[in-house]
């Protein structure tokens, strides 16, 4: 996959846990929270030839861009996002929880998604 890729891939995950979410199914809802936060910072690692092929790549990446930007949000939501992920497979979250955490991958993928497309001529 291009960063590009990885770009669109983390909107249309992102949707799509809205639409499992009103389903009723928290679970997927929550996985689909996780695949959104991780494709982001996916299209950005990809982009700048960073590996991005596991989760302790993906937390490295996370904290490369918070030490570059300064902005501990980034961290934190990507936490967030993990929790989501382990909701995934333990089923613990109710509704309004996944919910609020949907909301949060929506704020760091605004925040995110600047930095990718910066890498790409207009």
């Amino acid at each position: 996959m291009v960063a590009r890729d990885y770009l669109t891939a983390s909107r249309g995950l992102l949707a799509q846990g809205r639409v499992e979410l009103v389903r009723g199914d928290v679970r997927q809802a929550s996985e689909k929270g996780w695949g959104a936060a991780a494709q982001i910072v996916k299209a950005i690692a990809e982009q700048r030839g960073w590996d991005h092929r596991g989760h302790g790549h993906l937390h490295a990446a996370v904290r490369r861009l918070r030490d570059e930007t300064g902005d501990q949000e980034i961290r934190r939501i990507f936490q967030v996002a993990n929790s989501l992920h382990v909701n995934f497979y333990e089923n613990w979250e109710d509704t309004q929880n996944v919910a609020e955490g949907l909301d949060d991958i929506e704020r760091f993928i605004a925040k995110l998604e600047p930095i990718a497309l910066a890498g790409w001529p207009s």
